[in-house]
């Protein structure tokens, strides 16, 4: 399942564990965002993905691109959790996504990098806002409070007809980025935060295997339309079959984990496979992570 194209119809050494206060103000959401932005760049190995040590599948992107393009859209996280906190609608939401698109492309000339993660990502900034604000019952979590707020509005507004995304999704039936987040992104709840504290748990001196545990854990469930778009259904199963083989013989628990890891990563680069849905996801994961932690 690919986050990309769910706006509108309109084009437009590791980091350490990232932290955020209970009752953050806008900034605050919006560094905790883009610091797991960057977490997600400084976790390898991610099978085919962009990290700091390769290109991944990608020729037209590297870290330094995603880099950029995480600090550009950082005012406009900040900009989503002032509307969040303001308790502002879809259609206000929309427009600041859009022009965090437009800001994006601006960055990296033309690159779509981070298009997913200003859609998912911006919703749960906006959900943190207005939970921090009193806009919902402060103990609904991020993800239900998307979902109270503006989940019927996320599946009634506009589409992009011929994105990657959506031509996957007629073709194959997939649900897609809205969904997930009309939902309130329950590949996040029960994928990507019990793989992230089960990799905590077996790997407890090092942050960035929980964060490939997680990785792995979405691949191997999550319906990527980035993957349908570039492999077919063929390269969806093979990536959840090789994703759900490595949990299975232990995940980063088991002694190789690295190695085995890494020949996946291989195998997706020569498919040219990227579960860039995923990757969205595991940054999704890391902010929710850090902003539920610190409200207990």
């Amino acid at each position: 399942m690919t986050l990309a194209l769910a706006w509108s119809a309109q084009q437009r050494a590791p980091l350490p564990q990232v932290k955020a206060p209970c009752a953050p103000n806008a900034a605050a959401i919006a560094a905790s965002a883009v610091d797991c932005l960057l977490l997600e760049v400084e976790t390898w190995p991610k099978p085919g993905l962009v990290s700091h040590v390769d290109r991944g599948s990608h020729e037209d992107m590297d870290a330094e691109t995603l880099r950029v393009s995480a600090e550009t859209i950082g005012p406009y996280f900040a900009a989503l959790a002032e509307a969040g906190a303001g308790g502002c609608a879809m259609e206000q939401l929309r427009i600041i996504g859009l022009e965090a698109e437009a800001a994006m492309f601006a960055a990296t000339s033309g690159i779509n990098t981070h298009r997913g993660a200003i859609f998912g990502l911006g919703l749960l900034c906006a959900a943190a806002g207005a939970r921090s604000n009193g806009q919902v019952d402060p103990a609904l979590s991020l993800g239900a409070t998307v979902t109270c707020l503006w989940g019927s509005s996320i599946l009634g507004g506009p589409v992009l007809l011929h994105s990657h995304g959506m031509k996957a999704r007629r073709r194959f039936g997939a649900g897609g980025a809205r969904v997930e987040a009309a939902k309130g992104f329950p590949s996040v709840y029960h994928v990507g935060l019990p793989a992230l504290h089960r990799g905590a748990l077996v790997a407890a001196d090092d942050a960035e295997a929980a964060r490939v545990e997680a990785c792995f854990a979405l691949i191997a469930a999550v319906e990527d339309t980035n993957l349908l778009h570039r492999g077919g259904l063929d390269g969806l199963l093979f990536a959840r079959r090789v994703a759900r083989q490595f949990l299975g013989q232990g995940g980063v628990g088991a002694p190789d984990w690295r190695e085995r890891a890494r020949a996946i990563h291989d195998s997706f680069i020569v498919r040219r496979l990227s579960p860039g849905g995923s990757a969205d996801l595991l940054a999704m994961t890391l902010f929710v992570d850090a902003h539920e932690r610190s409200c207990r």
